[in-house]
């Protein structure tokens, strides 16, 4: 018997997240082996009159290509899937698998190459920019086990967040986008974390289910050169299949000058990628209220309620502060009280503080509003 709710979340992707029309073609990339939900996207797409076309890949196949790749192997791959990219209108990737670590012994070389050869033109350059998309994850028994709960209780998380009335959600935002986009000063406080910066003129993009899958956020990025201060990041966070912890940036106008974690020597060297790397290119506020703790899966963690996240690497065009680079990587700070509380302040004024919005216009984003 085909469980209902995977069906629902089939008609959400394919009718509210990316919105096929008659005619269109949609890539449906999965990472894992997950085959229910693909077979139920499939049907949803050819409901609406849309063409569907499937890439499956195997992680543990994707990490031997990693291992062995070379700059033109990389450079044909991309070549040949950048030509996919160019004919489709929408994209839906669907991320699995059994172990998040696998790429962690991958070479950070051949990472280095892979992100800047493969994903930077394929996905940032062309689909972000050029297709209706949305990623998500699917849950199993790995995923469980970050949550530390079992699979069946994961499942049941995972459908109620990623079912939400994302509609609802996204009427909910228009206040804190508009008041994004109204504002110069942001200053952030809580343990281990002073921090300000501008992101006067910047603009501010809702987040509620049309690119991720759950979602739930509303993200600008700082002026380029204007952030100062320090910043301690306290979710766990992985990079290349690799845990960082403890993650703990200082900027001096608007460049990341000293950075510590469980592995600094690690961290530098991503910071070092490029000049881009050093610099912010997002930040973004987190409200989805289901989601309440880091489980090391950036699609999940950037939307935990009252959280933010605050992102080193490439900006986005709509919210673009002139930042570019290879890499593209969330970092998540919590400020509710159990993760030791926090501050926002726009111009001066608290908007938010324990990771409750206290001001009234931002009310409805707070978690009994949401539900």
């Amino acid at each position: 018997m085909k469980d209902p709710r995977i069906q629902k979340l089939a008609a959400n992707l394919v009718g509210y997240s990316v919105n096929v029309q008659p005619g269109e073609n949609v890539l449906v990339e999965m990472i894992g082996s997950e085959r229910d939900l693909i077979k139920a996207v499939v049907e949803e797409i050819g409901k609406a009159g849309g063409n569907a076309f499937v890439q499956l890949t195997d992680r543990t196949v994707l990490r031997s290509m990693l291992q062995y790749a070379t700059r033109e192997s990389l450079q044909t791959w991309a070549e040949i899937d950048l030509n996919r990219m160019k004919q489709m209108d929408c994209y839906i990737g669907i991320r699995s698998g059994e172990n998040v670590n696998d790429l962690s012994d991958v070479p950070e070389d051949n990472m280095k190459l892979y992100n800047s050869i493969y994903s930077h033109p394929v996905h940032i350059e062309q689909r972000v920019k050029h297709t209706k998309w949305v990623i998500l994850r699917y849950p199993n028994a790995s995923m469980a086990q970050l949550a530390n709960v079992s699979t069946e209780a994961f499942e049941d998380f995972y459908f109620e967040v990623c079912n939400l009335d994302y509609a609802k959600m996204d009427k909910a935002q228009d206040a804190l986008a508009e008041l994004m986009r109204a504002t110069d000063k942001v200053r952030i406080v809580s343990p281990g974390t002073d921090l300000s910066f501008s992101i006067k003129g910047i603009g501010a993009e809702k987040c509620s289910g049309q690119k991720n899958i759950p979602d739930g956020e509303v993200y600008s990025a700082p002026v380029r050169d204007s952030v100062n201060g320090t910043i301690s990041y306290n979710a766990a966070t992985l990079y290349n299949g690799v845990t960082f912890e403890n993650v703990k940036f200082r900027f001096e106008s608007g460049k990341i000058v000293e950075a510590s974690s469980n592995d600094t020597a690690r961290l530098n060297e991503i910071l070092d990628s490029d000049e881009g790397a050093r610099h912010i290119g997002e930040f973004a506020i987190g409200f989805n209220p289901y989601i309440l703790h880091p489980m090391k899966d950036i699609l999940f963690d950037e939307k935990i309620a009252g959280s933010l996240h605050f992102t080193p690497g490439q900006a986005y065009d709509v919210t673009d502060n002139g930042n570019r680079s290879a890499i593209h990587w969330d970092l998540v700070l919590i400020q509710r009280p159990e993760y030791g509380g926090g501050e926002i302040y726009f111009d001066d004024v608290l908007i938010r503080k324990d990771g409750i919005f206290v001001t009234p216009e931002l009310q409805g984003l707070n978690p009994d509003n949401l539900k």
